[in-house]
């Protein structure tokens, strides 16, 4: 067992568990953030991003007690019903979501893709390593292929996620 901290949606939570404990099973099972799901338990789905001090991260991949002190952002810190972030909306317009399970996932993906685009990070996309990268659809496509929607929401995804890079520029 072994004692963490960290601060999840601007709530510092402190937790005693298994030092097994997977930063996704921390959240669902221990803090009942239970919109963080799980999918393949192997990284290869997506439905378990979260955003980890700024970047996106597979918290199924990851242990709770490596993110003592870091600041964790789930689906439920982006927004609420009554008050949803702009990627929540545009998703909701959009269409982005057919079942549902993928969609907590893909929207932390598609908000911490637009910080990494502003950031000015290239993707396996980008033309020119050297140029800032647009939020063109190839390169949100590539950038959001670690994000899987059984049922094939993505053309509906790319045009959210399109319409909240345009309120940015």
């Amino acid at each position: 067992m072994s004692k963490v901290s960290f601060n999840v949606n601007g709530t510092v939570r402190e937790l005693d568990i298994d030092t097994r404990t997977t930063l996704l099973d921390a959240l669902r099972e221990h803090l009942n953030f239970t919109g963080t799901k799980k999918g393949c338990d192997h990284g290869q789905c997506g439905a378990c991003t979260v955003i980890v001090d700024g970047r996106r991260i597979n918290s199924c991949l990851s242990l709770a007690v490596m993110h003592q002190g870091d600041s964790i952002i789930t689906i439920e810190g982006l927004g609420t019903p009554q008050n949803m972030h702009p990627m929540q909306a545009a998703f909701v317009k959009h269409d982005g979501y057919q079942c549902g399970y993928c969609t907590p996932g893909q929207i932390c993906s598609a908000v911490a893709v637009l910080d990494e685009i502003k950031a000015g990070i290239p993707s396996h996309a980008s033309d020119d390593l050297t140029a800032l990268p647009q939020a063109t659809a190839t390169e949100l496509r590539e950038r959001m292929s670690g994000n899987i929607c059984r049922c094939g929401a993505y053309s509906n995804i790319v045009d959210a996620i399109t319409e909240v890079a345009g309120r940015r520029a």
